[in-house]
This record gives C-alpha cells, structure tokens and sequence, in this order.
C-alpha cells in the first residue's frame, strides 16, 4: 500500500504496512518505550513507503513540550565530533526531535551557559560532550531541565547521566595489540597533562599484564590535540638521541597521523620498524600513507544511548551510566600483527 498525492497517510497505515499494532507505532515514532530493533527498522521502513509525517508540533504542545534538543560539542571542525553529530540527528529524527548544534570551543563558560542560561527556544534536554564543565556547574543547572554528558572528561562526581566507551579497556586493547607482535618499547602520546587520562591507565594496565615495566620517560604529553603537535612532541624525542619506541599509542587519531609523519621524516618506517595505533576512527584514516589502525568507538550506539537516556529521564532521578561498544580497526600502520579484539 502507498499513499496517493491527495491522501496523507495515517497511524493506522503504517501499522498496516509493518504488520505490527498500532501501539508499536506509536512507540517507535514518540520513541517512549524500547522496542526490537528488527520491529523499529520494519516500522521506520513503513514511515519511509508511506511518506508518513506525524504531527510534531501537536504532540509536543500536548506533552508541554517544544520538541528542541540541544547537541553541544567542542569543535564542530574535528571529524570525531562532526560524524557524531550527525548520528546525533539521525537518531532524534525517531523521537521527533530537533536539534540544536552548538560550538562551545571547549570553554567552561560556554558549556555552563547552556544549563543555566535561558535559550531563545525551551529545550526538552541537552547532550553535552564536555571539556571543562565540572560538578558543580552541573549541581547548578535547572533540576527539570535532562542533562546528558558524553565522553571521558566526566566521572560521577557529575550527577548526570553519563554516556561512553570504556577508554580504559581500549586503550588496553590498543596497547595489547601492538605488545602481540613483539613490541616492547611502546610510547603513548596524548594531549596533556588531564586529558584522555583512562585511555593512559589502560596503556599502562597492559604493559604491567605483559610483565614490562611502564616508563613514564615514555608518556610524552603533546602541547595541544593537532597532528602537528604529537608531531612536534615525538620529533623532539627523536631528534634528542634516546632510543627509539618500536611503536606508537596515540590518544587520538589526529596525534597518531602527526606520529607517523615525524616518524617518516626521520627515515623510520611504518609499521616495520614502529607500529602506530589511533584512537577515534575519523575518515581520514583511510586517506593517509599507511592507513591507521584505530580504536573505533561505535558512535550510533552512543547517539542512540544518549537519546534514550534524554527521553526516560526523571527529575532528581538517579544518573545512569551507559557503555557504548567499541571495536580495534587493523590497518597498515600495524601491518603483520594479527590478534585483533
């Protein structure tokens, strides 16, 4: 069944099409109670058939609601951020939302601005991925007000609900997978000194599990998260005469891509005499010379885990904390090893 020009198609339409109640309906468009994920995409498949449209803005003046979310990042311009963004829009088209993007640069004031400052438009909730909000700001925002923070520089200290990978077990697995060929003097290079902190304790928690000692000489912190940055920070060590790493944990895809550049300029190559591993998968992996192996946090997973999150959540209510998957991406830049997780 399709709808013609003339008839716009219904509620009861799609359940038709779908095979499902009109219930089921219901609840994957108003995204209020969880449904199967094959009965969401038959359903979601149906809306798409039928062109259905529901009536957005009734049902939210209904509910008390202005259907607006807001969708804060640090940099819109890092491929991390952007790509999630735009998971983040894909998602809230389930529950009727729209979203606002907004730019914060990292900074504590933008950040708290969003929480504690009235918005030209009512906002139904806000997904954050912070750099510098802390504890209290988060205390000090309006209680009636979902708050959903995403990433590692949130701990529960933050009375929010909390949505991300576990870093730790993958910088862990990062380190475990260069440690599998045989590499055994492993530098990790991350932006520092507070950042990226549970990626560095996963690092370490894999060397002391292979009996190598951590040497923190080894723990170069980059001056900021470009590539030429760790480019700076790695080159410095190079070119200082100390013995060389055999490979490379990059807290970031951006630092490992500046790693391997002052590796090459030195005449070292990749990955035969330094093995290099990112973290983020951003596009640009696939673009460099070799290609980089990454930790490739699943970003769906996390959009839609923040969303549902957003929507079941109660004032006062007891945060929850959500664990996305993560997986290891073999590329070139670990070329010859193997094990993989």
């Amino acid at each position: 069944m399709t709808s013609s020009p003339n008839m716009q198609a219904r509620l009861v339409d799609v359940a038709k099409v779908a095979g499902v109640s009109m219930k089921t309906v219901s609840n994957v468009v108003n995204g209020s109670v969880p449904v199967r994920e094959a009965t969401r995409k038959r359903v979601l498949a149906a809306i798409e058939q039928l062109g259905y449209r529901p009536n957005v803005a009734a049902r939210n003046l209904a509910k008390g609601r202005s259907g607006v979310i807001a969708f804060a990042v640090p940099q819109l311009d890092r491929p991390y951020f952007a790509s999630l963004a735009a998971r983040m829009l894909d998602e809230a088209e389930t529950y009727g939302w729209t979203v606002q993007i907004h730019q914060t640069g990292g900074q504590r004031e933008a950040e708290l601005a969003l929480l504690t400052e009235r918005q030209p438009v009512r906002l139904d909730g806000v997904v954050m991925s912070p750099l510098q909000l802390t504890p209290e700001d988060v205390h000090r925002r309006d209680p009636a007000l979902p708050l959903v923070l995403l990433g590692e520089n949130v701990d529960q200290s933050h009375r929010a609900d909390h949505v991300g990978i576990d870093n730790r077990e993958a910088g862990r697995a990062a380190t475990e997978h260069l440690l599998s060929d045989g590499r055994q003097r492993v530098m990790a290079l991350a932006p520092g000194p507070n950042l990226k902190v549970e990626r560095l304790h996963g690092y370490r928690d894999a060397l002391a599990a292979a009996g190598l000692g951590v040497d923190e000489d080894m723990v170069l912190a980059t001056e900021g998260v470009r590539g030429e940055d760790a480019e700076l920070t790695l080159g410095r060590w190079l070119d200082s005469g100390r013995p060389a790493p055999d490979a490379v944990f990059a807290a970031t895809d951006w630092l490992a891509m500046g790693a391997i550049r002052a590796l090459v300029l030195r005449g070292r190559k990749v990955p035969q005499q330094v093995a290099v591993v990112g973290f983020d998968d951003i596009p640009y992996d696939l673009a460099i010379l070799p290609t980089l192996t990454t930790v490739a946090p699943d970003r769906v997973a996390i959009a839609r885990l923040a969303l549902q999150a957003l929507r079941d959540q109660e004032p006062g209510g007891e945060p929850v904390r959500l664990r996305a998957p993560f997986s290891l991406v073999v590329r070139e830049s670990t070329a010859g090893i193997r094990r993989g997780r």
